[in-house]
């Protein structure tokens, strides 16, 4: 097992309740280590209790955002259980990020490879630079991207998803804010204030109505029609008991800014 790295993970939180999370490998293009999983994991868990924190951003630092798995760690291992316990807690992450009640946003330059374009695939919203590629290359050394295609199908179509898989070829930015997999791509010097207006904006609402919104998209997107407009009902009588409905109503009537509690 490879050394412990240490400042792998860089955290910043705004006076806005904005987490910017970094991912500090550049000399591996922030390939996702054991250790920094662990990391990643560790920090979204501590930001899900932190009521200061409304948004969550992920970047990488360095020339790109994530290159995927530590194909050299992944080598390193000599057993089974090695993979398996490198490959559970990757997806405990992912599936830790998809949950989170505070949205989640990436911000990609560089590129973003199998499981960095798993990432992507995964957080709530995603911006990147024009000049941004995405790909699952799993196929062409061997090793199929059989887990960011789990992120990647449940975000693009079945055939733009399989194109990306089965060829292994990359795909430009424009082509990823096309098929859904990112919201925008924007001129490089405009990502950092593309993504922070967006957070800040998001930031600025009531964090208990945003928190119930995004784990209720979550819930009924699985649900048969009526069953999600039943759902969403009572979605909707639950969070007009909320103080901050209240006061977001007499705001919006009376012309004025609301005051959130966050409750």
């Amino acid at each position: 097992m490879p050394g412990r790295e240490e400042n792998l993970l860089l955290s910043d939180l705004d006076s806005g309740g904005v987490l910017v999370l970094t991912m500090n490998r550049p000399e591996a293009y922030n390939a996702l280590s054991v250790d920094l999983i662990h990391a990643l994991t560790g920090a979204v868990r501590a930001a899900m209790e932190n009521r200061d924190v409304r948004v969550i951003v992920l970047r990488g630092a360095g020339r790109g955002f994530s290159a995927g798995h530590d194909l050299a760690e992944v080598l390193s291992f000599e057993s089974d259980d090695e993979h398996r316990a490198l490959l559970e807690s990757c997806a405990a992450m992912m599936q830790l990020l998809d949950s989170c009640p505070k949205p989640v946003i990436a911000a990609i330059h560089g590129s973003a490879f199998a499981a960095g374009c798993q990432l992507v695939a995964t957080v709530d919203l995603a911006f990147a630079e024009e000049t941004a590629r995405f790909s699952t290359p799993g196929v062409n050394i061997g090793l199929f991207c059989s887990t960011p295609m789990v992120a990647l199908s449940r975000a693009v179509s079945s055939k733009r998803s399989l194109r990306m898989l089965l060829t292994g070829a990359p795909i430009s930015a424009a082509e990823a804010a096309a098929i859904g997999l990112i919201n925008e791509a924007v001129p490089s010097e405009r990502l950092d204030e593309t993504v922070m207006s967006v957070a800040r904006e998001i930031a600025s609402k009531s964090s208990y109505v945003v928190q119930l919104g995004k784990a209720a998209f979550k819930a009924q997107k699985g649900m048969e029609l009526a069953d999600a407009y039943s759902y969403c009902n009572e979605v909707v009588v639950e969070n007009l008991k909320a103080r901050d409905a209240s006061e977001g109503i007499s705001a919006f009537l009376e012309k004025r800014d609301p005051e959130w509690s966050d409750s």
